[in-house]
C-alpha cells in the first residue's frame, strides 16, 4: 500500500507566497504518512482573468519555483507534483506545464497540457502554448505503483488517459484549476471517476479553490469508489492505494484486454 494526498490550494500572484502555502501542505501531507502530494494546476501563478500575465510571470524549469518545489521534494522525502507556467520559445505564450519532483530533488516527470480551455466563455490558447500530442507519455513510479500525469481540461478527453494506461499508469495524477459554473462541480466528478473506471485506475485529482476554483479534490479508486475528497477549502486528503488493488478490479473487469480499438494522436 501507498499512502498519497491531494492538496488543494487557491493560488494567486504571489509565487513565493504560493510556493510558502504548498510547502505547508506538503508538510502536512508527509506528516500523515504521504509519499506523493498533488497540488493544482498553476500553482505557481493564477491571476483572475487569463491573460498575458500567465507568460510574463512564467519561469523555466530550473527557476525558482520547480527549484522550490524540487527542495520540499528532498526536504521530506516525498514525490511532488504541481502545476507550473513555463517559459517556451513562442512570443507572448508560456506552456502549462506539470512537474513530477522526486525525493531525489530531481524532476521525475514532465507534462505539457495537451487541450487548452478553449470553453465556457475561456481562451487559454491566447496565451498557452500546447504540448506535443507526439511525445511519449512520461512516467514514474513510487513504491512499485506507475504514475502517469495530466492536466484539467484534458480529462474531458478520455483517449489522453487511454494513452497513459497504455504507458503502463495505475494511477492518473490530475492537477487543475477546475473554473466554477452552473453543472461544472458536476461535471469534475463524473469526469474524474470515469476516468478512473473505464481505465481500472486510480485517479488523484487536485484542483483550486474558491475563489479560483471549484475545489472537491479526490482519490478515487479502479471501481469509481471515493477513497478520500475535499470540498471547497484549502487542505488536504489523504488516501491509500496499491497496485493489488489495481490487479484485483482488472481481473473482475478485464475491459482494457477486450477493447478493440487503439488511441494515436490526429
Amino acid at each position: 500500500m501507498v499512502q498519497i494526498a491531494v492538496a488543494q490550494l487557491a493560488p494567486g500572484q504571489d509565487k513565493e507566497r504560493n510556493l510558502a502555502d504548498a510547502a505547508r501542505l506538503v508538510a502536512d501531507a508527509a506528516g500523515r504518512g504521504a509519499r506523493l502530494v498533488v497540488l493544482p494546476e498553476y500553482a505557481m501563478f493564477t491571476a483572475p482573468k487569463m491573460d498575458e500575465r500567465f507568460a510574463e510571470t512564467a519561469e523555466p524549469l530550473d527557476g525558482p519555483f520547480v527549484s522550490g518545489l524540487l527542495r520540499l521534494a528532498r526536504e521530506h522525502g516525498v514525490h511532488v507534483v504541481a502545476g507550473v507556467n513555463e517559459t517556451v520559445d513562442v512570443p507572448g505564450r508560456a506552456s502549462n506545464t506539470l512537474v513530477a519532483a522526486a525525493p531525489s530533488g530531481e524532476i521525475a516527470a514532465t507534462y505539457r497540457k495537451l487541450h487548452l480551455f478553449d470553453a465556457f466563455g475561456y481562451t487559454e490558447s491566447d496565451f498557452v502554448h500546447p504540448g506535443d500530442t507526439a511525445a511519449a507519455p512520461e512516467t514514474f513510479e513510487v513504491g512499485g505503483v506507475v504514475f502517469g500525469l495530466q492536466t484539467c481540461y484534458d480529462v474531458r478527453f478520455p483517449e489522453v488517459t487511454r494513452r497513459l494506461v497504455d504507458a503502463g499508469a495505475d494511477v492518473l495524477a490530475l492537477p487543475a484549476a477546475w473554473v466554477p459554473g452552473p453543472l461544472k462541480e458536476d461535471h469534475w466528478r463524473t469526469l474524474v471517476r470515469a476516468r478512473a473506471i473505464e481505465n481500472t485506475i486510480y485517479v488523484a485529482a487536485a484542483g483550486q479553490c474558491a475563489p479560483t476554483g471549484a475545489g472537491n479534490s479526490m482519490i478515487v479508486d479502479p471501481m469509481g469508489v471515493t477513497v478520500a475528497s475535499l470540498g471547497e477549502g484549502t487542505g488536504i486528503a489523504a488516501g491509500e492505494i496499491s497496485a493489488a488493488r489495481v490487479a484485483e478490479v482488472r481481473k473482475k473487469n478485464p475491459a482494457l484486454t477486450l477493447r478493440r480499438f487503439g488511441v494515436s494522436p490526429l
